[in-house]
C-alpha cells in the first residue's frame, strides 16, 4: 500500500481531473455538491466486536486485533510519511498531486471522502496524527478502518478497473441507510442492533472473502511521464493478486485464507448478542512487517498509536511467527568434503501463494551461509547483516549505483544470493525512487508453487540471471555453493539460514537525500536505532560435514 504515492505520477500534465479510487476515478469539480457522510471511524465498530474469546481462551476480538496491524495504522507509518515528503520535494510542482495519490491506501477513507465532495486530498494536513482528531482526521487516522473494507461492492472486481486503488463505494446512499458487508446472514433483530449502535446496516456480502478485495489496494501500477507530461513507462510495482492467479495456489486458497486465517472452532462475531458462527475470519492481518509494527510500538507517542503497548507486542510476535512457520524452508540437498572444499546444494522452498518476498520492492529476503570448523571458528559466511541493516558483500549496499546479481553457485563470500527485485529509471540506472522507476532490471524473489516462468505475464516476469537458471523454479530455488576449507580442521559444520528485511538498508539510506525534511529526519533516526533489528531469520538447518 505504500506505494500508491507512485501513481501520482498519473497527474503529470493534467490540471483538473485526477483518477484515483473514489467512485472509480471521479472527477474534482470545483464547488461540486458536498457527498453525504460516506465512512465511520473504527470505534464505532469496537464496542460490539471486541471481547471475544475461544473455549481454548484465545483473544479473537476483531477490534483489538485490527488496531495493532498495519492497516489500522497505515497512517502514522512514518516509512511513508517520510516518503511521501520526500517525493514531494523531489517533484515540487506536484507536490498536491502526489499527497492526493499517496492517500489512496494509506488514509482511503478521508480520500474517498474528499474526491466524493470534489476535493484533493491532503496527506500533510493530518499530521501528525491526534488522538483528538475530528471529522477528516479522525479519518485519516483511522487508516484501512472497518468501514471502507466492509462498504466495497464487488463492481469489476479482478478486472483493471478495480486496481491502484480504484475500489468502488456506493455514494448514492445517505448516513444512516448505508450497508456494510459481511459473509453472514443477519437476522432482523441483530440487525437492528448494529443500525442503533453505528448507524450502518449489516447485509450478506460474500464478496468480502474473495481475493478480488484484497486486489483492489494490493495491485498497484505506476505510470511514469517526463517532464513533458508523455507517458514513458508504467511499472506493476505490487502485483500479489496477478502472482497468486498464476500460481497453483488459485484454486486452493484465498488472500484471506492466509492472511485472515479462520478460527476452527464456532464463534460469536459480536459481544453483544452474537451467535455462533463458522469461520470467523481473525482481524490480526498476518503479514510481513514485523519491523514496522516494532517500530510503531517503540515510537508510539511519537507516532499517536491507540493500540495498546501488549496488544502491538502480540502483533510482532504473530506475525514473526506467520514468516517462521509459513512463508518458506531451507534444505541442504547435498553437502560433501572433496579435498579442500564442501560442496553443498541449498534449496528454498516458497511456500505462500505469491512471490517471496512480494508487494513493496523494499523488501528483500537473502541467504545467510556460514561453515564452521570442528572448533567452532568461521572459516567461510556468506550473507552476514551487519548492525546498520546492510548485508556484507551486498554490492547494492555498498552502492546504491549498482545491484547483486542472482547467482547458480556461491564460491567467495562476497557473493550472496539476494531474492528481491531491483528498479531501473529512464536512463537505465538504479533507484529507490518510485516516481522515477519504469522496469525492473532484477526480479529473482522466490516463486510460488506452480508458477511457469516461461508463461508468465510481463507484470509478474522475472527478469535478470534467474530467467535462465533452471533451478530457479515454481516452487522455489537451488544454489551451489562451492566454498574453500583449511584441511584437517574439519568435520564442519555448514549452515544455511534464510533472512528477511522489511525495509532494505538502501531503501532506507537513500531517504536522507532530504537531511532537512523533519519526517525524513525523524524516520532516519528511529530506523538507526532499529536497524540491528530490522530482520530477522525465517528458516536455518545444519550439515555436518566430513
Amino acid at each position: 500500500m505504500r506505494g500508491s504515492m507512485m501513481r501520482a505520477m498519473i497527474a503529470l500534465g493534467l490540471a483538473a481531473v485526477l483518477p484515483g479510487c473514489g467512485a472509480g476515478g471521479t472527477q474534482l469539480a470545483a464547488g461540486a455538491a458536498k457527498s453525504p457522510p460516506l465512512f465511520e471511524t473504527s470505534e464505532r465498530c469496537m464496542a460490539c466486536h471486541n471481547g471475544l474469546t475461544t473455549a481454548d481462551g484465545e483473544d479473537v476480538s476483531i477490534g483489538t486485533s485490527w488496531r495493532a496491524t498495519m492497516m489500522a495504522n497505515s497512517a502514522r507509518d512514518p516509512y511513508w510519511q517520510a516518503s511521501v515528503r520526500a517525493e514531494t520535494l523531489d517533484h515540487p510542482e506536484l507536490g498536491a498531486a502526489i499527497q492526493d495519490e499517496c492517500a489512496v491506501c494509506h488514509m482511503p477513507m478521508m480520500r474517498y471522502q474528499a474526491h466524493a465532495n470534489g476535493e484533493q486530498a491532503e496527506v500533510f494536513a493530518h499530521l501528525p496524527i491526534d488522538a483528538g482528531a475530528e471529522g477528516p482526521s479522525a479519518l485519516a487516522a483511522d487508516g484501512v478502518g472497518c468501514t471502507v473494507c466492509h462498504q466495497i461492492l464487488d463492481t469489476q472486481f479482478g478486472q483493471p478497473e478495480s486496481f491502484s486503488g480504484r475500489f468502488t463505494v456506493d455514494q448514492s446512499l445517505r448516513a444512516g441507510r448505508r450497508p456494510v458487508y459481511g459473509p453472514y446472514d443477519i437476522d432482523e433483530g441483530r440487525r437492528g442492533v448494529m443500525h442503533s449502535s453505528s448507524q450502518f446496516i449489516p447485509a450478506k456480502g460474500t464478496h468480502v472473502r474473495a481475493s478480488e478485495l484484497c486486489a483492489t489496494c494490493h495491485t498497484l501500477y505506476t505510470q511514469v511521464h517526463d517532464a513533458a507530461g508523455k507517458v514513458v513507462g508504467r511499472l506493476p510495482e505490487q502485483v500479489p493478486y496477478q502472482e497468486w492467479k498464476h500460481s497453483g495456489y488459485q484454486t486452493r486458497v484465498s488472500c484471506q485464507s492466509c492472511h485472515m486465517p479462520p478460527v476452527e472452532q464456532p464463534m460469536p462475531i459480536a459481544s453483544v448478542l452474537g451467535q455462533p458462527r463458522e469461520q470467523l475470519g481473525r482481524h490480526d492481518f498476518r503479514g510481513g512487517n514485523f519491523f514496522m509494527l516494532n517500530l510503531l510500538n517503540r515510537y508510539r507517542d511519537e507516532l499517536g498509536v491507540v493500540a495498546q503497548p501488549q496488544e502491538m507486542a502480540t502483533s510482532v510476535r504473530k506475525t514473526i511467527d506467520y514468516l517462521r512457520e509459513s512463508t518458506a524452508r531451507v534444505t541442504i540437498d547435498r553437502s560433501q568434503l572433496n579435498g579442500d572444499r564442501i560442496e553443498a546444494v541449498v534449496e528454498v522452498k516458497n511456500l505462500s501463494g505469491h512471490k517471496l518476498p512480494t508487494a513493496y520492492p523494499s523488501r528483500r529476503a537473502w541467504l545467510h551461509v556460514t561453515v564452521r570448523d570442528r572448533d567452532g571458528h568461521a572459516v567461510f559466511e556468506s550473507g552476514a547483516v551487519a548492525p546498520d541493516g546492510s548485508i556484507a558483500g551486498n554490492d547494492n549496499d555498498l552502492d546504491r549505483a549498482v545491484f547483486e546479481p542472482h547467482y547458480r553457485e556461491i564460491s567467495q563470500p562476497g557473493q550472496v544470493q539476494i531474492y528481491e527485485s531491483v528498479l531501473a529509471d529512464t536512463a537505465g540506472r538504479v533507484t529507490t525512487g518510485l516516481l522515477s522507476a519504469v522496469r525492473y532490471l532484477k526480479d529473482n524473489r522466490l516463486l510460488p508453487d506452480g508458477f511457469d516462468k516461461a508463461t508468465a505475464h510481463a507484470d509478474i516476469a522475472v527478469q535478470g540471471e534467474a530467467l535462465g537458471d533452471p533451478d530457479f523454479v515454481g516452487g522455489g530455488d537451488r544454489v551451489t555453493y562451492v566454498v574453500p576449507v583449511p584441511r584437517g580442521a574439519g568435520p564442519y559444520t555448514f549452515t544455511a539460514a534464510l533472512r528477511f528485511q522489511p525495509i532494505a538498508f538502501r531503501w532506507a539510506r537513500n531517504l536522507e537525500r532530504h537531511p532537512g525534511a523533519a519526517e525524513v529526519q525523524r524516520f532516519a533516526a528511529q530506523y538507526g536505532s532499529m536497524a540491528h533489528v530490522s530482520s530477522i531469520m525465517i528458516h536455518e538447518v545444519s550439515a555436518t560435514v566430513r
